[in-house]
């Protein structure tokens, strides 16, 4: 359900504002925040028998916010799970879009005493071991993108810089520093990236194919026409060689090539959580702790150690 363009409460547009221009948080990230909780006032509108024209917000104010309870915030949570299926990952991001905007109501407007959502619990997500490639399945990932430059370079850089799509896509060419990259992340927060002896190598490669194409954009990556490329065009090209490698039937994507990168960092590269929370550009080490769970092959190794693991019984 889109609700980005119909009339609004203004208070949430207040607070919106405050996330992307204080906060600098991305205006998907804004658009997300508004959707989930003018679903909420959506809701409770309706199970109040609240008539008037469908999806009008502009009604909602300080007094119809005061109003709801923490019960009627669990009801809305419920209803998502029974009836709009959504996932439990979808409630948690619901349940965080409405404590942000409360909290702002009370902290920074002055305009709640008392915050209701603060008594929201977070449902238990599962804990699942991130999907990645193995290191014989990157290999053969970039041998099926060796004859283009380009898009040699964009996997290179996912596997060995372990950037987010928005970050690659957002990439300028000033932004290749020597032997670094400087990454514009989330909050718009600067990190900077060493960049490896492969990447810098592909990197090289591309920028000499790009000035052929006459760019008209400052961008890093560029399609054909000289343009920055999309997300959609980088997603494409990551499942175009997914399939080619014979690697499409996983639930692969660009994101779990970030996660292969940060598991082959501290798998192989022996790069501790913190280290690894810096590369990755996470706020929170709890983020970055579910790449250094130990796999199979390392507990097999583990239970091979002890040196009765080669005595043999009667």
């Amino acid at each position: 359900m889109s609700l980005k363009n119909n009339k609004t409460c203004s208070l949430l547009e207040q607070y919106l504002n405050y996330l992307t221009v204080v906060k600098g948080r991305s205006p998907l990230t804004a658009d997300e925040y508004r959707i989930d909780n003018l679903m909420l006032f959506e809701y409770i509108k309706h199970i109040r028998g609240i008539s008037g024209e469908t999806r009008d917000f502009s009604d909602v104010d300080i007094d119809f916010i005061k109003s709801i309870s923490v019960a009627d915030m669990y009801a809305f949570i419920t209803y998502c799970g029974h009836e709009r299926k959504v996932t439990t990952a979808t409630r948690a991001r619901k349940i965080v879009s409405i404590r942000q905007f409360w909290k702002y109501l009370k902290t920074k407007a002055k305009l709640l005493e008392n915050n209701v959502s603060e008594e929201l619990e977070m449902p238990k997500l599962p804990k699942r071991m991130p999907k990645y490639l193995t290191l014989e399945e990157s290999i053969r990932l970039l041998i099926e993108a060796e004859q283009n430059a380009r898009d040699y370079c964009v996997l290179t850089i996912f596997l060995n810089c372990a950037l987010r799509l928005s970050e690659l896509v957002q990439l300028d060419i000033n932004q290749v520093e020597g032997d670094t990259l400087r990454i514009i992340g989330k909050g718009n927060k600067e990190r900077t990236i060493f960049l490896t002896h492969s990447a810098k190598k592909a990197l090289s490669a591309w920028l000499t194919e790009r000035t052929k194409l006459n760019p008209n954009t400052t961008a890093l990556f560029i399609t054909k026409h000289g343009a920055r490329i999309t997300n959609r065009g980088v997603q494409d090209i990551v499942k175009k060689y997914l399939k080619k490698a014979g690697l499409n039937d996983r639930g692969l994507s660009t994101h779990k090539l970030r996660h292969t990168a940060a598991t082959t960092l501290h798998k192989y590269g022996r790069v501790d959580v913190r280290t690894l929370q810096v590369i990755l550009g996470h706020e929170s080490l709890n983020t970055t702790q579910i790449y250094t769970s130990i796999d199979n092959e390392q507990l097999q190794s583990a239970v091979n150690s002890s040196p009765l693991a080669s005595m043999f019984g009667r």
